[in-house]
């Protein structure tokens, strides 16, 4: 059986824990390797040494650490189909899902390959006689990304990326899932000119996220997962100093209005709702039309287009729609909830939970579902799923539509499918969530904007990748230096205030 262990100073670290997790190929079902978990002494030497590397890493020029992103670019591209084959086999994502995940991921590292100019601070000459005032932006020292299963190369890419080029070493611990392309991703690095020691991965459970949070060199903690999670470790960050971006849980919705382009909204939630079998924190779960017209129109027109997904591995061609959901528990977990959905009164309107595919039966798929008459008090509605279930909320107007989405305690992303731009914008500038798309299912901003949900889908004021990344990354130092001239006229004691 392949073990998998660890990556600390430049190279494969076998450490001595004798506690292992498996990791399987969803696919299957099949236990395909094993990985090592670190203990916390495992832990504490991979940060000792990483403080170690940052000194003089964080006193490289940015221009420098900027060439090693773009040595990096160029080695995830020759790379991109044998790191998508490994995480599609670890994941259970379509092959051109996988190569979707590692291409939004690889685009921040291109946007931080301006990290030069976005380390600038500010100067002023001449804030008084003599005096001129700077700030300088620099690295925070050792920092901590904790990364989940769904993304296994976009959130450690989002993480590792600003991280480094400001002058950071990091910490990385991926989801114990699918953790052979971060490890990938490393040997990348070190091959791009990275020193070693600057980037650690380090494998394991939830003791190894509490000895992350209770190691007191590490200054920052950037996390994805569950809302419960994000919680967890923002208040432990918080209560030992560090600072902390964490990003929770989703339930976005997409409106529906009278006046939109039905096959194109359609189109669009099967995209958003069953892409990646549901496991995105940026998929739509909860399709609002406004109207009982456009709800009737919409089904009608969602019924044959889910009813031809094609569902199967990733080796059964680039055809495929979607592959399994990641494990034996979270196929359980979602088809709970479907069981929950029905006992409360939805409308099963497509029920996926016969779904087998032959020769596959122990694989962790799962068909799509659809509900419609779906109210706010139903499981199916409170909580996110994270499976290919599509849930239907009918609302009488815009104004209890826009109400549904602005009540819910989660606020990562939401869209509207309208050809009114007064609505829009009202939409936009109304709506208490973080990413708004307008004719847009998924609005996953460029990496030069940020990322970030709103409520309960995030904690901390600093979001992912974009300008913000590099704030969180730093820390700012403001310098206030005088230069005399003419003759020294002695002490004085009390402030002055600038001429």
């Amino acid at each position: 059986m392949k073990e998998i262990h660890h990556w600390i100073d430049g190279k494969e670290y076998k450490g001595s824990s004798s506690r292992f997790s498996d990791v399987f190929n969803p696919a299957t079902g099949e236990v395909q390797a094993k990985l090592s978990l670190a203990t916390k002494a495992e832990l504490d030497h991979a940060v000792e040494r990483a403080a170690s590397a940052q000194v003089k890493w964080g006193a490289t020029n940015p221009q420098r650490r900027a060439r090693v992103m773009m040595e990096f670019v160029r080695l995830i591209n020759r790379d991109m189909d044998k790191m998508a084959e490994v995480l599609s086999s670890e994941h259970g994502k379509t092959f051109p899902d996988a190569k979707g995940d590692i291409q939004r991921g690889l685009e921040v590292i291109e946007f931080c390959i301006g990290a030069p100019h976005l380390l600038k601070g500010e100067f002023t000459d001449s804030a008084g006689p003599g005096i001129d005032m700077y700030s300088m932006r620099q690295p925070l020292g050792v920092v901590a990304g904790i990364t989940p299963f769904n993304f296994p190369a976009m959130i450690p890419l989002w993480k590792m990326g600003p991280a480094l080029a400001a002058g950071n070493a990091m910490i990385l611990k991926p989801s114990e899932r699918d953790p052979s392309v971060p490890l990938m991703l490393a040997a990348l690095l070190q091959e791009a000119g990275l020193p070693d020691g600057v980037l650690q991965v380090v494998n394991g459970d939830k003791d190894s996220v509490d000895a992350i949070l209770d190691n007191p060199t590490i200054q920052a903690v950037g996390f994805v997962g569950s809302t419960p999670i994000a919680q967890y470790i923002y208040e432990r960050a918080a209560a030992t100093g560090k600072r902390a971006q964490c990003f929770g849980g989703a339930k976005n919705h997409m409106i529906i209005m009278p006046d939109a382009d039905l096959d194109q909204a359609a189109d669009a939630l099967v995209g958003a709702g069953y892409g990646a079998a549901g496991e995105r924190c940026m998929a739509i779960s909860v399709a609002v039309p406004v109207g009982e017209k456009t709800a009737d129109a919409l089904i009608e027109r969602l019924i044959p287009r889910i009813e031809k997904l094609k569902v199967g591995p990733y080796t059964a061609g680039n055809d495929v729609d979607y592959g399994p959901v990641v494990t034996k528990a979270a196929k359980e977990n979602i088809l709970r909830l479907v069981q929950s959905g029905i006992d409360q009164g939805a409308e099963l309107v497509l029920d996926g939970r016969d779904f087998n595919l032959q020769g596959y039966e122990n694989g962790f798929f799962v068909g799509p579902h659809l509900f419609d008459r779906v109210t706010p008090d139903m499981d199916i509605y409170k909580t996110e799923i994270f499976g290919p279930v599509l849930s239907t909320v009918r609302a009488g107007s815009y104004e209890e539509a826009i109400g549904l989405a602005m009540s819910h305690e989660y606020g990562n992303g939401t869209a509207i499918y309208t050809r009114d731009g007064d609505t829009a914008r009202d939409f936009a500038n109304r709506i208490n969530i973080g990413m708004v798309g307008v004719n847009v299912p998924i609005p996953v901003p460029l990496a030069y904007h940020t990322f970030g949900g709103w409520k309960k889908s995030g904690f901390g004021d600093l979001n992912q990748h974009g300008p913000d990344a590099f704030r969180f990354y730093t820390r700012t130092k403001t310098v206030t230096a005088r230069w005399p001239s003419g003759i020294k006229e002695g002490g004085e004691f009390n402030f002055r205030a600038m001429d």
